[in-house]
């Protein structure tokens, strides 16, 4: 009989070993329980395709199976769907489980800091998600995710299916909690009766310390299981020598409790379990409100990856056959029908068409797409069938990188909710010195009701409400903007957009389309005919990303191929064809000889041959766009690096009174300083690899989705779609969330400043205290997802 292989690592099966892992719902064997845990972990999170269409056989587990849930993350084919790379760095969004305030996040973010390899961890409190980068080389995943565990997060590749079934189990335990302390309060609310009745009429003893008994009996579970998010949220604050918003609630329901318990098995002094009861009860159902807002605000972003389809049409060997889409692989064809969605970002090879790209440009005017173009994954085919060939899948796809660059735009925080943190941080600890102070001088006045009174001081000031204020807004205004068509990078974007003052633009691919042709063709050396030269520009430009570089795609000769090229940025590129050297661009940089200053010039050896000149067409709406700028009080200015003079008559068309052509990157650079130096705050727009220093030098930077990737590198807000107008949808946007922000600061730091001075003085019973609380983080919730009802 021959001995069986471990399904996982491929290696033999001891007779003995008896382990198992459903798969596809048969039972494979496996040779330990480490390859156990890893195999039940990779089908447990949706991935159980890995072994369909894996190349090769996993490595044996030789570990513990706590720890195999982990390890799984770490194998490569697994990562494709979640990881992207950036370089040597790599980036994952990760979903966490247990934040509850804006403590939380800096407990993580400053706790992994210190781990080896980490480059960046972002939290968003509102999302409960966070950006993470890092060194694969110098850290694994695991092991990055291990180190959460240690400080009592559990964190795992955000999925959406997995992350809606986490949801709905959360949310059905949470009711479950809620529900539990809402029966218990009204049992326990109908006993407090009785007793509060005792004070006035004569009620037997024995009866008082019954219905005291069984006051405990029901709050006992309130305390001990409903109350538990608190206890465990507190208890890792204080395990990292902080303290966060439920350390005073923790403390005021353990104190209460106890004190409670003690007077009922003394027989004397008071209970109020039933105000612990309402506390927790009015505490849960406001977190619960809280976790459904928070939902709300973030479902719409994780809604965009439910439109990718689940299968594609692979095209293999002339023959058509349906597969998993996350199983396609770069350089594969697939076939796409009118009327689906397309599955992968691929490249179009057979086939012209229109597709509907509103879930991603925000624009629902159907898009034009010829052979060449690039097609995104999730955009819907609308008339004709069509051939794409695989160019990015997994996290790479476009869909995944605007969720991730949503969520790093979600956990930058601006220098108000950098405020409001400082605020939140030192606000808890006053709150407990003062709950102090509260229970040592009324127990010099009326000792009876000093625990009491300093337990509502502990529960109606929590700022959890505070710590709301800016992260509930910046997730809603982001949300609101990727609907406007626009990507926010950078949440500082929301803060300095209303204070932008001038607007540049550059010309070529973002006041216009950056679709040139040639419309004239000059050979300057007899000895070299029309076809030749456009052969070897189109040689040359194959190295170059500049929209000019297009234009020459189409005269591409397998007989000329440009070696040891080098592409000198808002210059030209030069390269060595068939033995000679050549240059390609600005008439200085071309040759120096020349006397040509118009268009763009080839030469050979420092002589120019031939001279092109180009045509391209305006932005729809660029004219538009322009004056609704300058009729807000926005003045706006072309800042272009075309050499060609016809770049001015672009400007004059747009009604600019203010142009420059011909700009090397360092001039338009220092061009924005010199506007900055007058005390212009500068939202510069661009698209080009030599467009990279002014976007990172402007106050606010916008880059085209069509732009080169440097571009979209070092901006700050992108736009998704072909047209200029969503900017004013942007800075109005921002104006809102700014307001929001204010709105919500203002109404929690009122409402702890009110609520203060009456708590101390005994004018709050506990209960109150509590609905107070719960009902100021409501209010502030509520206040931000205005911002997602706006038109």
């Amino acid at each position: 009989m021959s001995q069986s292989l471990c399904y996982h690592c491929n290696e033999p099966v001891p007779a003995s070993a008896g382990y198992t892992s459903l798969i596809d719902d048969q039972a494979m064997p496996m040779c330990c329980p480490g390859c156990a845990a890893v195999a039940d972990a990779i089908v447990s999170a949706g991935l159980s395709d890995y072994y369909r269409y894996r190349t090769e056989k996993g490595q044996q587990q030789d570990i513990p199976p706590q720890l195999a849930s982990l390890i799984a993350y770490d194998l490569d084919e697994v990562q494709q769907e979640f990881v992207a790379h950036q370089g040597e760095l790599r980036e994952v969004l990760l979903s966490i489980d247990g934040i509850s305030c804006a403590a939380c996040a800096w407990l993580i973010e400053k706790h992994l800091a210190g781990v080896k390899g980490i480059a960046k961890i972002n939290v968003n409190t509102t999302t409960q998600r966070a950006v993470l980068v890092w060194d694969g080389r110098q850290q694994r995943l695991s092991d990055i995710l291990a180190a959460m565990a240690q400080i009592g997060y559990n964190a795992a590749p955000f999925q959406v299916d997995a992350q809606e079934r986490k949801d709905a189990q959360e949310s059905q335990n949470f009711l479950l909690r809620v529900g539990l302390a809402g029966l218990a309060t009204m049992q326990v609310m109908m006993l407090a009766v009785a007793l509060y009745t005792g004070y006035f009429y004569d009620l037997e003893q024995s009866f008082r310390d019954y219905f005291r008994w069984v006051s405990l009996i029901f709050a006992t579970p309130v305390v001990l299981y409903s109350a538990q998010p608190f206890y465990f949220s507190a208890m890792r604050a204080l395990f990292a020598l902080r303290v966060n918003m439920d350390v005073p609630v923790s403390i005021a329901i353990l104190l209460a409790y106890g004190a409670s318990c003690a007077a009922t098995v003394k027989g004397t002094g008071e209970v109020f379990f039933e105000s612990i009861s309402m506390f927790t009860f009015f505490l849960l159902l406001g977190r619960l409100f809280e976790q459904r807002a928070r939902r709300k605000a973030s479902e719409n972003v994780s809604n965009l990856q439910k439109l990718v389809p689940i299968t594609a049409r692979l095209i293999e060997q002339g023959e058509e056959r349906q597969i998993a889409a996350r199983a396609l692989k770069v350089g594969q064809r697939c076939r796409v029908l009118p009327g689906e969605r397309v599955p992968v970002d691929g490249r179009l090879l057979a086939g012209n068409s229109q597709f509907n790209e509103a879930m991603l440009t925000g624009e629902e005017q159907p898009v034009s797409r010829v052979i060449g173009d690039e097609i995104f994954a999730a955009t819907v085919n609308l008339h004709q069938s069509v051939e794409l060939q695989v160019v990015r899948v997994g996290a790479e796809q476009r869909i995944n990188t605007l969720m991730r660059l949503q969520e790093q735009a979600a956990t930058s925080k601006p220098a108000i909710a950098l405020f409001a943190d400082r605020v939140a941080q030192y606000f808890v600890p006053a709150i407990l010195m003062i709950a102090a102070l509260t229970y040592g001088i009324w127990l010099q006045i009326r000792p009876d009701d000093a625990f009491w009174i300093m337990l509502s001081v502990l529960v109606a000031t929590c700022p959890c409400a505070l710590a709301l204020a800016t992260p509930a807004a910046l997730t809603c205004g982001t949300n609101r903007l990727r609907q406007q068509g626009m990507l926010v990078k950078s949440a500082t974007v929301l803060e300095a957009l209303p204070r932008i003052t001038r607007l540049l633009f550059d010309k070529t691919g973002t006041l216009t389309r950056g679709h040139f042709s040639i419309t004239q063709v000059d050979v300057l050396d007899p000895t070299f005919k029309e076809a030749q030269v456009l052969a070897l520009a189109a040689a040359l430009e194959a190295h170059s990303s500049h929209p000019y570089a297009k234009a020459f795609r189409a005269y591409r000769n397998k007989d000329y191929i440009a070696q040891r090229c080098h592409y000198h940025v808002g210059q030209g590129v030069e390269g060595w064809i068939n033995g000679q050297h050549y240059r390609i661009g600005r008439a200085g940089f071309a040759s120096a000889n020349t006397q040509v200053m118009e268009g763009m010039i080839l030469t050979l050896a420092d002589r120019p041959i031939a001279r092109f000149a180009f045509q391209d067409s305006l932005r729809s709406d660029a004219h538009e766009a322009i004056q609704r700028l300058q009729l807000h009080d926005l003045p706006c200015e072309m800042l272009s690096g075309d050499p060609d003079p016809h770049a001015l008559k672009i400007a004059q068309q747009l009604g600019l009174t203010h142009a420059h052509h011909d700009c090397s990157p360092e001039q338009k650079l220092a061009y924005l300083k010199a506007c900055q130096q007058r005390g212009d705050k500068v939202a510069m727009f661009g698209d080009g690899i030599n467009d990279a220093p002014v976007l990172a030098g402007a106050d606010v930077s916008v880059a085209m989705a069509g732009g080169t990737d440097l571009a979209k590198c070092h901006a700050d807000l992108i736009l998704l779609g072909d047209k200029l107008a969503p900017i004013l949808a942007a800075v109005e946007t921002a104006r809102l969330t700014r307001r929001v922000i204010r709105q919500n600061l203002a109404l929690s730091l009122c409402y702890n400043l009110a609520i203060l001075p009456l708590a101390v003085c005994g004018y709050v019973p506990p209960y109150l205290a509590a609905a107070g609380m719960s009902l100021s983080s409501l209010v502030v919730v509520a206040n931000s997802l205005r911002l997602l009802r706006r038109p």
